[in-house]
């Protein structure tokens, strides 16, 4: 049996079984004893005693002084096996704005790490309130003071919004279409985009083809949107969070693209 074969069997053998993946989470935060983990894990003495001895017998986890300790390559399996859930997790919660969209602008590690965006909101506009998804994001961008931003369309309130966070001595990177370029940049106060082009306070990447993602960044919070399968932005849900991990997933996706795009 090659290498390839003995993990995927691991792997299966550990996702098979609902109690021994509890029993890996438990011995994952600390090492413990079978009446330990029957206490934590509410599950029968039996029942555990039983997996314990499939998982020592695999070689998953190892006994040092009545208490159990999880084998490091387990752990990279176990670790692997909540990423792939924490990502299914995540599909299924937002399937409304992942189902029927163009998602080619992804990066493969953005995919890869999808499960980064796990504490993300999906707002949605509503009969009463056909703004409401625009007007979230003005507020992310009126409140920061660093702006990345990837817009692939125009709306009117960009240039005002760019403006006013450069004469508070921000900055604003942009990805945008050359078709649009023109227009946002030529609806800033002259002297203040003179400036903050000197100064490195805005920066601009007009690319010749469209790009069907829409994505900002600002100081505590990134917002994603997404094309749908007919080429239309979908207007009406984003997907947005102040959590750290989404912040950092979403800085990597500019910069892959902005690197494509230079």
């Amino acid at each position: 049996m090659n290498i390839q074969n003995e993990i995927n069997n691991d792997i299966r053998f550990l996702a098979k079984s609902e109690i021994r993946l509890k029993i890996l989470s438990e011995l994952h935060d600390e090492p413990d004893n079978v009446r330990g983990l029957v206490k934590k894990t509410k599950i029968t003495y039996s029942s555990v005693a039983s997996n314990i001895a499939k998982l020592e017998k695999g070689n998953h986890i190892t006994r040092i002084k009545n208490k159990y300790y999880i084998s490091p390559m387990t752990e990279i399996y176990y670790n692997t096996l909540m990423d792939f859930k924490t990502s299914l997790d995540l599909i299924s919660d937002f399937d409304a704005f992942w189902d029927k969209h163009n998602l080619n602008e992804l990066s493969i590690d953005s995919i890869r790490n999808i499960g980064d965006l796990k504490n993300s909101q999906l707002v949605e506009t509503t009969p009463l309130d056909i703004y409401k998804t625009h007007n979230t994001t003005k507020t992310q961008l009126m409140k920061s003071k660093s702006v990345k931003a990837i817009f692939p369309y125009l709306h009117p309130d960009y240039p005002n919004l760019i403006e006013k966070i450069l004469k508070n001595n921000g900055t604003v990177e942009l990805i945008i279409p050359r078709s649009i370029y023109q227009v946002i940049m030529s609806n800033i106060n002259n002297q203040v985009r003179k400036n903050a082009y000197k100064n490195r306070k805005l920066v601009a990447y007009p690319v010749k083809e469209d790009i069907k993602l829409y994505l900002t960044i600002c100081d505590e919070s990134m917002s994603l949107g997404l094309f749908k399968n007919d080429d239309s932005f979908d207007q009406n849900r984003i997907l947005i969070s102040n959590d750290s991990q989404a912040q950092k997933w979403a800085e990597e996706l500019f910069e892959t693209i902005k690197h494509d795009v230079k």
